[in-house]
């Protein structure tokens, strides 16, 4: 029998308070929340390719750490991952059987930590060192996505923290290896036919 970790005594009533606001919130508001909850992640997406664009029509350096930004997110969504296989709480839409605006997953699909809050932190960590507003940007949209994610019922308020603690954490810690490299790459890059991806032309 696989054991699992009951998350409900940690922050359970901060949950059900959310979700019975959620239930008596209008509709528009509902469908807002679950769409942003759904799709969101997408405008990070659309930031790093921004912030690259951007980059590059700035400085060389500016560019590699611009490309560094999915591989960062791609990291700290591993690092998550792994947690959660570690923690294996189930999701508080399993454990308090309550109404959520969006499906229950699926017994074996952990809540500790949210992926969603480690990408996006990631995300705004990684594109702050590329360019101060767009990690503005990005930082906001982080707090609307893990606060999106308690919304539509998936996820405990202690699960996105630490997802957010997660993926900024290993954001930090990756853009700041990255510095030393950053002029090694940058050389190494502009002197084949991957310049384009560094340099403007």
């Amino acid at each position: 029998m696989m054991l699992t970790f009951g998350g409900s005594s940690v922050d359970g009533f901060a949950y059900t308070d959310v979700v019975d606001l959620a239930h008596r919130s209008p509709g528009w508001l509902d469908g807002l929340v679950s769409v942003w909850s759904t799709y969101g992640l997408g405008l990070f997406a659309l930031l790093m390719v921004i912030g690259w664009w951007q980059a590059r029509r700035t400085a060389a350096a500016a560019a590699v750490r611009a490309l560094a930004v999915p591989v960062i997110v791609v990291l700290a969504y591993g690092v998550d991952a792994a947690l959660k296989l570690v923690v294996r709480e189930e999701r508080p839409c399993q454990s308090l059987h309550v109404s959520t605006l969006e499906a229950c997953p699926a017994p074996g699909d952990w809540s500790f930590p949210s992926n969603h809050a480690a990408i996006a932190f990631a995300a705004a960590v990684a594109l702050y060192s590329v360019s101060r507003r767009l990690g503005a940007v990005a930082a906001v949209a982080a707090c609307a996505m893990a606060a999106s994610r308690v919304w539509v019922g998936v996820h405990y308020p202690h699960d996105v923290a630490a997802g957010a603690a997660v993926g900024a954490l290993v954001a930090l810690l990756a853009v700041a290896a990255l510095r030393r490299p950053a002029d090694r790459l940058v050389r190494q890059v502009t002197a084949t036919r991957l310049r384009a991806l560094l340099v403007a032309s």
